[in-house]
């Protein structure tokens, strides 16, 4: 062993002693970079980087008290098709929606408002429903603080208004809606309007007087009542609006069909394995089941009429 080591250091010795005499003979440096690796032409470098899909959930969505149960249902379908799940979080409907075409996210919770009306303008398709005590729907809920004299929309004329996200089916669409019926526009209705960016921030802001009233998903106000009604229990519904399609976890268009298929057949069939059905019970949801255009059509109605010109 030792005569390999001198074997090597007497000629690397060698060659410093001719890299610093040319050094002397001139003024001009050469940098060679000693640290560049050659990669054999057969080694396949993508091969070693871990298959991911890029899922985004948006804030309005998950309400930090169910984000981890979120992030269980993902890692759960991560785990079944072997792929990472990355997780994206944005704070508006729009920029989540605005990824799609981008080809910059694979799956995500949508609202049913962008899902029934914007699909096409956003490259998503419909993988499945939630059914949420025995239904695949859910309601807008009118809410006011639970002391004030409020008990219908027009009880809050003049008053301060909060919607939630601009493209929210339940949170901003259905009041708008309302109003249209009334020949009203929120401008001119209310006093003020503002937007809070989460169904959980416009119960906080009607619980605490900040506002006269709002609307929001009766998922996550029903969610919130059974789980921590803290907030809720210093609210009232005093109206709620008809049924729509719960928002769905919808696909890039983009993304492989085999494997679009694979990741359907798992969260549809998850309530049929316990780790799977514990992981829903968190999220107080039965099952998922394939989305129907039938319960997103009133959805179209109402969009159609409001923005219409």
């Amino acid at each position: 062993m030792e005569k390999i080591k001198y074997t090597l250091v007497l000629p690397l010795f060698f060659i410093l002693a001719l890299l610093i005499w040319g050094c002397e003979k001139s003024n001009e440096y050469k940098f060679v970079d000693l640290s560049e690796k050659l990669v054999p032409e057969s080694q396949n470098i993508s091969a070693a980087l871990p298959k991911q899909l890029r899922v985004a959930v948006a804030a309005m969505v998950s309400p930090k008290e169910t984000l981890v149960y979120y992030e269980e249902l993902l890692n759960y379908i991560g785990e079944k098709v072997g792929y990472e799940i990355v997780l994206i979080q944005r704070k508006t409907y729009s920029e989540i929606n605005e990824l799609f075409p981008k080809r910059l996210i694979d799956l995500a919770f949508v609202c049913s408002g962008p899902y029934a009306n914007e699909q096409e303008k956003y490259k998503f398709e419909g993988l499945a429903t939630p059914i949420v005590r025995g239904k695949p729907y859910y309601q807008s809920y009118l809410i006011v603080q639970k002391n004030s004299p409020y008990n219908s929309l027009e009880d809050l004329r003049g008053k301060i208004f909060a919607f939630t996200d601009p493209d929210s089916n339940t949170g901003t669409l259905v009041p708008r809606f309302w109003l249209y019926q009334k020949n009203e526009a929120p401008d001119s209705f209310f006093n003020r309007v503002t937007y809070t960016y989460s169904h959980d921030n416009s119960i906080l802001a009607v619980a605490k007087g900040l506002v006269d009233g709002a609307t929001v998903d009766g998922h996550k106000w029903e969610f919130y009542n059974a789980k921590n009604p803290y907030f809720t229990s210093k609210t009232r519904v005093i109206k709620k609006s008809e049924n729509f399609g719960s928002p769905p976890l919808v696909a890039s268009s983009f993304l492989q069909s085999q494997l679009k298929d694979s990741i359907q057949k798992i969260i549809l069939t998850m309530h049929k394995s316990e780790n799977g059905k514990k992981i829903l019970n968190n999220l107080v949801i039965d099952r998922f089941e394939l989305p129907h255009e039938k319960w997103y059509k009133n959805v179209q109605i109402m969009f159609t009429k409001v923005h219409q010109k």
